[in-house]
């Protein structure tokens, strides 16, 4: 098999609040990729648990609620951008699963091994669209750690603390932070090879300006 005609993947890991979503959207407009946003896999996962009354801080429950939820991955167009979505019974929960409550929930969740086995086989199915840029904490240390694109985006807790109130969301990062980077399975981490880029004092167009030119380069 030819190596060379596989889909690109573009890793972006990073803490909360230091950008992922919004540069990972920018990078994926500008080169034509699909973008995959895999925190709101998770939240997807949250919500479903308590919508159906599944106790979160149970990892056999949350575990066995995701081996039986019934799901399916589509591409849809939004905005100029292709964008991957997790589809539950046919529904995406947009909305549902930005709340206050399904926020409070998700890291719960995450950090149940079974469900990150799971999240990492289908975010690894995502393939089947083409070339991605994928946004999460785990992607080049854990679902993509092949690819030779990665890079790993942080900012200091005051700056991302800012970014998060001025989204109206009231979280408190320094122990999203420690929960992430201490969960058994793929914990947050710097990913061996990825490019780090601290963005404290930088705008988004700057801090993709920057991920595209080392992309552009390494695509030669």
């Amino acid at each position: 098999m030819n190596l060379k005609k596989q889909p690109i993947v573009i890793a972006i890991d990073g803490t909360s609040a230091s950008g992922k979503s919004t540069n990972a959207k920018l990078v994926a407009k500008a080169l034509g990729y699909v973008y995959v946003d895999t925190g709101a896999m998770y939240r997807t996962l949250a919500w479903h648990c308590l919508q159906k009354r599944v106790e979160v801080h149970d990892a056999k429950a949350v575990a066995n609620a995701c081996r039986r939820w019934k799901t399916d991955l589509c591409c849809v167009e939004k905005n100029h951008l292709r964008v991957v979505h997790l589809l539950v019974d046919s529904y995406f929960p947009e909305k549902e699963m930005r709340t206050a409550e399904t926020s409070a929930a998700v890291s719960h969740v995450a950090a149940v091994p079974k469900v990150r086995e799971w999240m990492k086989k289908t975010q690894r199915d995502c393939i089947q669209f083409g070339n991605l840029v994928m946004e999460g904490r785990d992607i080049g240390t854990n679902v993509f750690p092949e690819t030779d694109f990665k890079f790993y985006l942080d900012a200091q807790l005051e700056e991302r603390s800012r970014r998060r109130a001025a989204d109206g969301v009231d979280e408190n990062l320094a122990a999203r932070d420690q929960r992430d980077s201490q969960r058994a399975s793929a914990p947050l981490m710097i990913a061996l090879g990825a490019k780090v880029i601290n963005n404290s004092h930088m705008t988004s167009e700057q801090t993709s300006g920057l991920l595209l030119e080392e992309i552009r380069a390494r695509l030669g």
